[in-house]
């Protein structure tokens, strides 16, 4: 009997209160589809589980690699694929229309383990961009390449081009019509005013990008963002999801954000490092930090927009002050949760 309790003791001490081995890291992946005007009313039913459905075959995605003891950059690269690929969110084939009526897509990775990081911004036929920016970190010696000479880049890389036609779609392209009737109208009401017409703008035109974080079984974390930017935009615009520290951002022992939301101010507020700071130096909590940026930083500057976020230990914050953010959580041993809403 004594060598029983001795036995039962012995494993009680090697395992933490959440039921994980004493030195076994509790991996978790969270993923993001966008913020921005998302109401009950404009979804039906059958849109809304094309959405949750297409969430939940995305963080399952990259959870297998997880599960199998795979890299977290690997997990969210995989993850982000799913959404890439997919005609619902604003990246890859699902991308927004600019204002001339094309394609310019934008991506960033980064490794919390080496900080390295590599983007791309401006590309239009690259079929998957978050490869291409993941190539960039891996095999040049940059962090951020832009357009034509992203693409040529691509190209020694081996990557195969598509079309610019490839992301077209027709739900995107009554975006763009109804974007422009607005853009034309208001410079024509205020002499040409082009900062006026896009501030007026809704959350619709603006916000769209997909997402991911993970921590992995090694302890390992990395964050990804991929977007088509922002409906009817013009003069080389770029936003926050290739821009390191605003969009994405990712250290270990620290944590992991993917952004989305109005990225002129997620790049003037330094949204992803901003929460990772907090964490780091004032040992805030993930909740807490990313909660202090979204809810109350960008609100006090009047912008809206969201986070996902993930720290050492598997938490995750994914708070946001707009109506919905599409996003889907799963941690080791759990079944992926899925919203849109606050409560659902």
């Amino acid at each position: 009997m004594n060598k029983l309790y001795l036995t039962i003791a012995l494993c009680l001490s090697l395992t933490s209160n959440t039921g994980f081995a004493k030195d076994e890291t509790p991996f978790a992946i969270a993923i993001h589809g966008g913020a921005g005007t998302i109401s009950t009313a404009s979804l039906n039913p059958e849109q809304e589980k094309a959405i949750r459905d297409k969430l939940k075959q995305a963080v399952d995605a990259g959870y297998r690699v997880l599960d199998k003891g795979g890299d977290s950059l690997d997990a969210v690269q995989s993850a982000i694929n799913v959404l890439e690929n997919s005609p619902l969110f604003n990246a890859g084939v699902g991308a927004v229309y600019t204002f001339d009526g094309g394609h310019e897509l934008d991506a960033s990775v980064m490794d919390g383990n080496t900080m390295n990081a590599g983007a791309v911004a401006g590309v239009k036929h690259i079929k998957n961009p978050i490869d291409l920016a993941r190539k960039v970190m891996e095999k040049s010696p940059h962090v951020m390449l832009y357009g034509q000479g992203a693409e040529e880049f691509a190209l020694t890389q081996q990557f195969s081009l598509v079309p610019n036609s490839h992301f077209d779609t027709p739900p995107r392209y009554a975006q763009l019509l109804d974007a422009k009737a607005s853009i034309i109208e208001t410079e024509q009401n205020n002499g040409d005013d082009y900062q006026a017409s896009v501030e007026q703008l809704t959350a619709n035109y603006k916000y769209g990008t997909v997402g991911a974080v993970a921590l992995d079984k090694q302890g390992n974390l990395a964050a990804g963002t991929s977007t088509g930017g922002m409906t009817a935009k013009r003069f080389g615009r770029i936003g926050d999801s290739p821009v390191i520290g605003a969009g994405t951002y990712a250290e270990n022992g620290v944590c992991a954000v993917s952004a989305t939301g109005h990225g002129e101010y997620f790049i003037r507020y330094q949204v992803a490092g901003d929460i990772c700071a907090k964490v780091k130096y004032q040992q805030l909590s993930i909740i807490q930090a990313a909660d202090e940026v979204i809810n109350q930083r960008l609100i006090s500057a009047g912008r809206t927009g969201g986070v996902i976020a993930i720290d050492q230990r598997g938490n995750i914050a994914t708070p946001f002050n707009t109506e919905g953010m599409y996003r889907a959580t799963r941690s080791q041993g759990q079944a992926a949760t899925i919203m849109i809403w606050r409560d659902k």
